[in-house]
């Protein structure tokens, strides 16, 4: 992995973070669209942990204030209400890691989810502003963020952009609903980030990619506390344009998947071997087209 490409995606991960937009289906898109490390999928693996680690830190000093506030009002049914958003994940991603890394880990399916996303949002955006306050958030409201926090591990469908979209029909406002939504996504983050943290002290990367993994998470840590006014942008802004960026990256790869399977079928029919090609080499079934 090269430091530069670190760099970048960290840059580019810290204000995915504060935005509905998925930054994991961006850490993961981007390379694919510009054909980086195509070979090393563990390392990117490594790469999004830290970032996630390095942006949860940054993040943690971002909303220091509304943190320490929402300690100083925990009560019985505000209680119940995190331990009703942050299991319900947890939950869901331990039964079902495996399943959603094997099988909706490629790109048309982050694709999807991008596209889904944006139509959530827009829905949700749509509805007239409500008069509710954070505060008020129950046990309901809980188990209603839970469900819509299991359904974000589906990438590409953005943990923000989910609770954001349910908080707004549950009539809360878009300032109140920015609040709520990061109430009770920080947790999940740092539990999710811890888990997979642990995984990673106890298989660690090896020295060559250090550096680079290194760099990204500073650059994340970075980008996200420069990125901060972005948190006011969604809680006082219409968010169509966060559902019209997802559809771009998300028709982006469409067309890339597109591409690319046209592709593989016209190697395929003419025998070509692009390792091959690119070493000078002629793979054995090699036979050249009739002109």
């Amino acid at each position: 992995m090269r430091v530069r490409h670190a760099v970048l995606l960290g840059a580019l991960h810290g204000p995915a973070e504060l935005v509905p937009v998925s930054s994991s289906a961006h850490v993961a898109l981007v390379p694919w669209l510009l054909n980086w490390d195509r070979d090393e999928p563990a390392r990117r693996k490594e790469l999004e942990v830290l970032l996630h680690a390095g942006t949860g830190v940054a993040l943690g000093w971002v909303l220091r204030h509304e943190a320490l506030a929402a300690a100083r009002a925990l009560h019985r049914r505000r209680v119940a209400l995190h331990l009703l958003a942050l299991g319900i994940p947890s939950a869901v991603g331990l039964a079902t890691e495996r399943i959603v890394e094997e099988r909706l880990g490629t790109p048309l399916a982050n694709a999807v989810g991008l596209a889904l996303g944006a139509g959530l949002l827009l829905a949700a955006d749509a509805l007239p502003e409500g008069t509710r306050t954070a505060v008020e958030a129950g046990p309901l409201d809980g188990l209603i963020l839970g469900g819509a926090q299991a359904a974000a591990l589906v990438p590409g469908v953005s943990r923000r952009g989910a609770t954001l979209a349910v908080a707004r029909v549950r009539g809360y406002p878009r300032d109140e609903a920015s609040a709520l939504s990061w109430e009770v996504a920080l947790p999940v983050l740092v539990a999710a980030t811890t888990l997979k943290g642990r995984r990673l002290v106890a298989d660690p990367p090896p020295r060559s990619a250090t550096r680079a993994l290194a760099a990204g998470t500073i650059a994340a840590a970075a980008a996200t506390v420069g990125a901060a006014p972005l948190l006011r942008a969604v809680e006082r802004r219409p968010w169509w344009p966060y559902a019209a960026e997802r559809l771009l990256l998300a028709g982006a790869v469409a067309m890339g998947v597109r591409r690319r399977a046209c592709k593989d079928a016209e190697d395929f029919v003419f025998g070509r071997d692009q390792n091959a090609e690119r070493s000078g080499r002629r793979p054995q079934n090699y036979r050249p087209a009739d002109d």
